[in-house]
């Protein structure tokens, strides 16, 4: 077995390991990474779950793996197609139990900046915006991020916008996981070649580490499954994640 983990097999494992069996599970615009942990789910589990993308696929059965989370082909051979007030709908029934959902900047009780970084007024950048994640945030059972930067600009003690409140039960780095333990961000796990001190050090925010470990290794069926998808190396190329 591959004991070695690069950043980006580590990221879409640790995604795909947040997906429960026969839950709804979500991926949104620009999440790649989140949706190769959804059709690599399908090939490394016993158990079966539907998958949901903003392409509107549900269940889809792609002739390919696009490089774009929105492409129409994540939509091929689907049992229907949703539209975006589908997918809001389902969350505010109650009935979507996992989205994966993007963030700038996340701090430590789990809320999120996709507005702007500096002062409001005044940005350095402006970023896009809640967009769907303002109504499928607080409306899903669960939401998880992920970030391919590990750095105390990203992990903050203070966020420069609160574009969402308190919405993320999970979050995967290159080098650790964190789960919403007692209403803030809790280590779970870290990176086998990273260390307790590295994820403090890189991290803004104070954080419960009781019980957290190294990271489970991944599978041989994670593995190959992830292979799979990416035989080429195209999607690790282009993300392009270094563990510093």
């Amino acid at each position: 077995m591959n004991t070695s983990w690069s950043p980006f097999s580590y990221i879409v494992t640790n995604l795909a390991r947040f997906i429960r069996p026969n839950e709804i599970t979500f991926s949104g615009v620009n999440s790649t990474l989140p949706m190769l942990a959804c059709l690599m789910a399908k090939q490394a589990y016993d158990w079966d779950y539907i998958y949901i993308n903003v392409a509107g696929g549900v269940d889809p059965r792609p002739s390919k793996v696009p490089l774009s989370s929105s492409d129409p082909v994540l939509a091929e051979h689907t049992a229907s197609i949703f539209d975006n007030e589908d997918f809001y709908d389902l969350c505010c029934r109650g009935r979507m139990d996992l989205t994966f959902l993007g963030a700038a900047q996340i701090d430590g009780e789990g809320n999120a900046n996709n507005s702007c970084i500096g002062d409001w007024h005044h940005p350095k950048v402006r970023l896009p915006g809640g967009g769907g994640g303002a109504v499928m945030l607080p409306t899903a059972r669960r939401a998880c991020t992920w970030r391919t930067e590990h750095s105390t600009r990203t992990f903050v003690d203070k966020l420069h916008f609160r574009t969402s409140w308190g919405g993320f039960h999970g979050v995967v780095t290159p080098i650790a996981v964190f789960v919403k333990k007692d209403d803030r961000l809790a280590l779970q796990s870290w990176h086998p070649e990273a260390s307790l001190q590295e994820v403090q050090e890189r991290t803004g925010f104070s954080f419960e580490h009781e019980g957290a470990t190294p990271t489970a290794l991944p599978t041989e069926r994670e593995i190959q499954a992830l292979a799979a998808l990416d035989p080429q190396g195209v999607f690790e190329r282009d993300a392009a994640i270094a563990l510093r």
